[in-house]
């Protein structure tokens, strides 16, 4: 039996570190048709709780100037090197997509459902990147967890980030890495005696 080619796709992603994605980034046609595939995830009740924040040109760079104002404030003692690390986060790839969360603790849905859409949108937006040439890599960080972060981004009281997808071309080869064996995590459940 020959795999279908959905699933030589799923087999061949891989992680692009961020630093190693330049220019071309998509153009706004192919970022619609990634979109377009990260929509189409598990959504119990429909409640669409994630939306798509845009992070590219000089809005890159800005935001990397306030990361490394807050590492600043968070750490007075941070050194020269980790404030550049952090001014330099986005300025890699030529595009972040930031995937927002939009939890409403209040609805039946469960939040753990309403996260896990939320993260099955960034692995979406991952493949579709991914299948259409491009690398692209799925990052968290404490930015993505600091209210101070969130406020300037313009995110809401009950939003936050799933993740910050980095797409762009990838400037070399990216090898395989080890996986873990799908055999020896898969276990039999058996009902109680």
């Amino acid at each position: 039996m020959s795999d279908p080619a959905a699933l030589l796709a799923l087999d061949a992603r891989r992680s692009v570190p961020s630093r190693q994605l330049g220019e071309p980034g998509p153009d706004p046609q192919a970022l619609q048709r990634m979109l377009a595939s990260a929509v189409r995830v598990p959504d119990h009740g429909k409640r669409v709780p994630f939306r798509f924040l845009r992070i590219a040109g000089d809005a890159r760079h800005s935001l990397g100037d306030f990361l490394a104002e807050q590492t600043r404030l968070r750490d007075p003692n941070a050194g020269q090197a980790q404030i550049d690390k952090d001014r330099q986060r986005f300025s890699h790839a030529p595009l972040v997509i930031a995937v927002v969360t939009r939890i409403n603790a209040d609805d039946t849905i469960p939040v753990q459902e309403q996260l896990m859409t939320a993260g099955c949108a960034c692995f979406a937006l991952l493949q579709a990147a991914q299948a259409l040439g491009f690398g692209a890599q799925w990052l968290t960080g404490w930015m993505a967890f600091d209210p101070a972060v969130h406020g300037h981004l313009g995110l809401a009281a009950n939003e936050g980030i799933a993740g910050f997808i980095h797409i762009g071309t990838p400037k070399a080869g990216i090898p395989e890495r080890e996986r873990p064996d799908p055999v020896a995590l898969l276990q039999d459940w058996t009902p109680p005696a």
